[in-house]
């Protein structure tokens, strides 16, 4: 039987991968593509580091067996997309090769953030993000670089200072706000992160702008200038001041285009048979009004995908994110948050809670709206339970009523230290209210007398 249609997917990410396996879920007779130029098999970019640190070789990075895309019948092209005839329905391949498509997914990922810094295009001044950078960072670094400077902060500076340290490297840390990762985070926890990064010897310079990248003469960076006019010597210079949508050999063309490529509630671009999804689409209307137009986030790469195949296979869906969260890792402590928190609000239009460990490595946020329901917690070194805050941002709980049933968002009741019932001893202090405290373990108590 000769397939009903042929479906290309540029890019091997998360979204363009689970758009993928969800279209062959659902059809055993469409034709399936996937191109990328970057590497062969989809993997996970998180593992990366691990990589570089020796950890993992980066055929563990591969969530699925190689045998698992012919069995699957998707076909797996290597290969750069230089031109797209969306009019001819052609993809015009560095190879050479050209490739026909019926309908075509744009999932083409980030590319870090680049300003116009003079000597940014200087040999040892780099990006993290794809398999090419990773090398690039190994060819960079294997010789010689004794001290390093990391432009911008994030999760992404983050994961290069830890590799970079991997290799006894020293780090200097350039973030322009006033505290590390200040515009996504409240002060309290940009402060805890800022000195958490210190602790570990990172040396953290905030409210410092980069101006310029200065060669050794031989196209080398020998040291960057900051805009106070300080010169810091340097032999690799990490730019992880954010990504941004890769999308530069689509313009001039006729999609429509922003800062990503223009979608609605469909991932459906101007063009017909033609979407976007993952990091370089941008919807034309919020999805939620809490959402953001880009979302460059793995669990919603995953769930573009998802929704995406619904469409093509003959069940238009529209995209519904449900409550925003994210996790990370800031060295290691483990980062969560729900809802929206932002780095600022208004005092009069929001009601503020805060509770920080003595250890200074752990503390608990939460916002609600000037009716007391919750709007979203930020939550710093231990755990809790994503389907218990989901159900809560959701369900737009009063702030008592989460904190009374904190207990149930406990993700490792055994072993996990007493924080949450001291979580509730303050906030029904603050709020001269009160609670049912819950009552630690055995282990608990141990642990907690240990910190």
């Amino acid at each position: 039987m000769s397939p009903s249609k042929h479906i290309v997917i540029l890019g091997n990410g998360i979204a363009g991968i689970t758009c993928a396996r969800h279209l062959r879920k659902g059809d055993d007779n469409i034709q399936i593509t996937v191109i990328s130029g970057e590497s062969k098999y989809f993997f996970s970019r998180t593992a990366l580091m691990y990589v570089y640190m020796g950890h993992m070789k980066f055929e563990h990075t591969q969530p699925y067996e190689n045998w698992f895309w012919e069995k699957n019948r998707i076909d797996l092209v290597q290969d750069w997309v230089e031109k797209v005839d969306f009019e001819g329905k052609k993809l015009y391949c560095q190879s050479g090769k050209t490739i026909t498509y019926d309908q075509l997914v744009l999932a083409t990922g980030s590319k870090p953030n680049k300003f116009g810094w003079p000597g940014q295009d200087l040999m040892g001044v780099q990006g993290l993000y794809s398999k090419q950078d990773l090398e690039l960072m190994e060819k960079n670094t294997e010789s010689g670089v004794k001290q390093a400077v990391i432009v911008g902060g994030g999760l992404i500076g983050i994961e290069m200072a830890e590799m970079l340290a991997y290799k006894n490297i020293e780090v200097t840390f350039l973030v322009r706000e006033s505290g590390f990762w200040r515009n996504i985070l409240p002060e309290e926890e940009s402060e805890m992160v800022g000195r958490h990064i210190r602790e570990h010897h990172f040396n953290l310079r905030v409210n410092t702008e980069l101006e310029e990248i200065i060669s050794d003469g031989s196209g080398k960076v020998k040291a960057v200038k900051t805009k106070s006019g300080e010169e810091i010597p340097c032999q690799f210079v990490g730019l992880t001041a954010g990504v941004s949508p890769n999308i530069d050999f689509l313009k001039g063309a006729e999609l429509d285009l922003d800062r990503g490529i223009l979608v609605d509630q469909l991932f459906q671009t101007n063009l017909s048979d033609v979407f976007a999804i993952g990091d370089c689409a941008q919807f034309r209307e919020k999805p939620d009004k809490n959402r953001n137009l880009i979302e460059q986030v793995w669990y919603t790469g995953r769930m573009h995908g998802e929704t995406l195949a619904q469409t093509i296979l003959g069940k238009p869906t529209p995209y519904k994110p449900g409550v925003w969260f994210n996790s990370a890792k800031f060295l290691d402590i483990e980062y969560q948050t729900y809802g929206q928190v932002p780095a600022d609000w208004d005092e009069s239009q929001v009601s503020n809670f805060y509770w920080e460990h003595s250890s200074g490595k752990v503390c608990f946020r939460m916002l609600c709206d000037s009716d007391r329901r919750i709007l979203g917690v930020n939550n710093f070194g231990f755990r809790l339970r994503h389907e218990f805050f989901d159900k809560a941002v959701r369900e737009q709980w009063s702030g008592q009523k989460v904190i009374q049933n904190l207990d149930k968002a406990n993700f490792d009741p055994e072993f996990f230290a007493p924080y949450i019932s001291a979580i509730q001893r303050k906030y029904a202090e603050e709020n001269n209210i009160t609670l049912k405290i819950s009552k630690p373990s055995f282990f608990q108590r141990l642990i907690g007398a240990k910190l």
